[in-house]
């Protein structure tokens, strides 16, 4: 007679049974996936974030985990740039500056061929290999600034740069001697590897006109802070845009750069901007649909300015110094100066060449200004 006791041994190794067949029955079903990943890349001059992508080299990942987790990419250098092209680094040997010659020839013949990458695209990240040897992968890498078509299915790639391309962008400007070889160090402070964060929000794409009506802008500038009341009711969209591309910063360390007496102030030009956008700030950036309407062009009406196609205006706006019918239901007018009018005043009376100020007249920010509280 089998014992309670007896009963229950054999049910465990049923059901221990039962489980390993639903396991590997159904493998997915046994484990949860492991979160994607990233790589923070702390340099000497800023920080970038690369996504990892075991998918299409699951060894190659692995190794560069292992390298970043033990330290071995700290103080080591960027070593190889092209400008405005690619930066190589990752060599163990570079943590000596006394054995330069050598930089370049360490870490390697640790990871056996993996898929090639169809297209080496901007911000891919790929494994260093020594020519005619494929299974000679390991701790270098490199990583292109550009599309580099010429590199199309000769390397793998396992990661691609989410973020800081204007950091890699400085690296790559480093100076090189007639081997390619950087003159001046620029090392690796850290590598961290951490789960990939959820992507934060985008601002200002779901809220109503209403809620929208509720914001002010305050630029300021060199002569004085130039407030905005934002007309939603006529422009929602370029209202919309203005906010988004504002509370990214886009704005930012521009200047004004045209002044025209009597006609209009412009500012918001990238070439005007002090550092390059940011990867995220760029992606912000695109062509606007005119919403014409019937708002006069007035002094202190905003309006964003465009060339000759109507849907051309991106950044760059103007406040208008005085009433020109001719913009009229030509320009899309999405703002009004409702404080700061001695401001608009001073930098229409900078001196200048033609239409361009003789000194620099500063956009430093525009601060938003949420009236609901909110």
């Amino acid at each position: 007679m089998t014992t309670p006791s007896g009963i229950r041994h054999t049910m465990a190794i049923l059901v221990t049974a039962s489980a390993m067949w639903m396991a590997a029955a159904h493998p997915a079903a046994a484990q949860t996936p492991a979160p994607p990943k990233q790589a923070v890349i702390e340099t000497a001059l800023g920080s970038f974030i690369v996504d990892l992508t075991p998918q299409t080299a699951p060894n190659q990942v692995a190794h560069f985990i292992a390298q970043a987790q033990s330290g071995a990419y700290d103080g080591t250098t960027f070593h190889r740039m092209v400008k405005f092209g690619m930066i190589q680094g990752g060599d163990p040997i570079s943590k000596d500056p006394a054995k330069r010659s050598l930089y370049g020839t360490g870490g390697q013949n640790a990871v056996k061929a993996e898929a090639r990458a169809a297209k080496m695209t901007r911000g891919s990240v790929a494994a260093v290999l020594v020519p005619g040897r494929p299974d000679s992968a390991g701790a270098q890498f490199f990583i292109v600034i550009v599309d580099q078509p010429g590199l199309d299915g000769q390397y793998t790639v396992f990661g691609q740069v989410n973020e800081g391309m204007e950091v890699i962008q400085k690296i790559s400007e480093t100076p090189v001697d007639a081997d390619g070889k950087a003159v001046d160090r620029v090392e690796i402070r850290t590598v961290t590897i951490r789960d990939t964060p959820p992507p934060e929000p985008e601002p200002f794409v779901d809220e109503t006109i209403q809620e929208l009506s509720a914001y002010r802008a305050v630029l300021e500038t060199a002569a004085g802070p130039i407030t905005l009341e934002f007309l939603t009711d006529k422009a929602p969209e370029h209202v919309r845009q203005f906010l988004k591309l504002a509370s990214a910063g886009v704005y930012d360390g521009m200047a004004f750069h045209r002044v025209a007496p009597g006609f209009v102030i412009q500012t918001g030009s990238l070439t005007t901007r002090e550092k390059a956008l940011t990867q995220k700030q760029q992606a912000l950036v695109h062509n606007m649909p005119p919403e014409f309407n019937d708002t006069k062009h007035v002094k202190g009406i905003v309006s964003l300015a465009r060339g000759d196609a109507p849907d051309s205006g991106t950044t760059s706006f103007f406040i208008c110094t005085g009433t020109s019918p001719a913009l009229d239901g030509v320009y899309t007018a999405f703002a009004r100066v409702v404080d700061g009018m001695a401001a608009v005043d001073a930098i229409e009376a900078s001196p200048r060449t033609g239409e361009t100020p003789n000194a620099r007249v500063d956009l430093s920010r525009v601060m938003l200004i949420n009236r609901s509280g909110r």
